[in-house]
């Protein structure tokens, strides 16, 4: 007997049962985010639901059966955007790494040199020069007084997130002035 002519078109079953598990997974991810990384991702009111309700499920079988719905929710999905947003959320992207290394690299500039604020504020407009000064001088006097990095490391997170929020209006620009 000749097999079907339409056969070729379709995934075979190994393969659809095979993105379904890899949707359920990139689910999966999602639950094991934390609760400000997740406020960062952008999903359907449906999916963010699921995923918040999964938090509150205590039994190991409603959990594997709720996760088995959150796959299935991932079928209507963007999953490729999805998946690029987790990647930017959790440092995985290239885009990422480099948004940490720039980060890194202006605070370093901002404690050893006083004209780099200055060109940091002619760069960034908008950036808060009040409490970037204050942070600056906060941090300085830790390294002297030889005190846990508390103020560098929160330079680091609002130059990072000042940095991130100008990376995705820019984003958001190019993809609106290419439509």
């Amino acid at each position: 007997m000749a097999p079907l002519a339409d056969s070729d078109d379709r995934p075979s079953k190994t393969e659809r049962k095979r993105q379904m598990h890899a949707l359920q997974t990139l689910g999966e991810r999602l639950v094991e985010l934390s609760h400000d990384q997740f406020a960062r991702l952008d999903l359907s009111d449906e999916l963010r639901e699921a995923v918040d309700f999964a938090h509150r499920v205590t039994s190991h079988e409603a959990r594997r059966r709720h996760m088995q719905y959150l796959g299935k929710l991932m079928r209507r999905a963007d999953a490729d955007a999805i998946r690029a947003s987790l990647e930017r959320v959790t440092g995985e992207s290239r885009a990422a790494v480099s948004l940490m290394h720039r980060a890194e690299a202006w605070r370093d500039r901002l404690l050893d040199d006083d004209a780099a604020l200055t060109a940091f504020i002619a760069e960034h407009p908008d950036a808060e020069a009040q409490w970037l000064r204050s942070a600056i001088r906060a941090s300085r006097r830790e390294r002297q007084l030889q005190q846990p990095p508390k103020h560098t490391r929160e330079l680091y997170r609002r130059l990072y997130s000042h940095l991130e929020n100008r990376h995705l209006e820019n984003e958001l620009r190019d993809r609106t002035a290419g439509q």
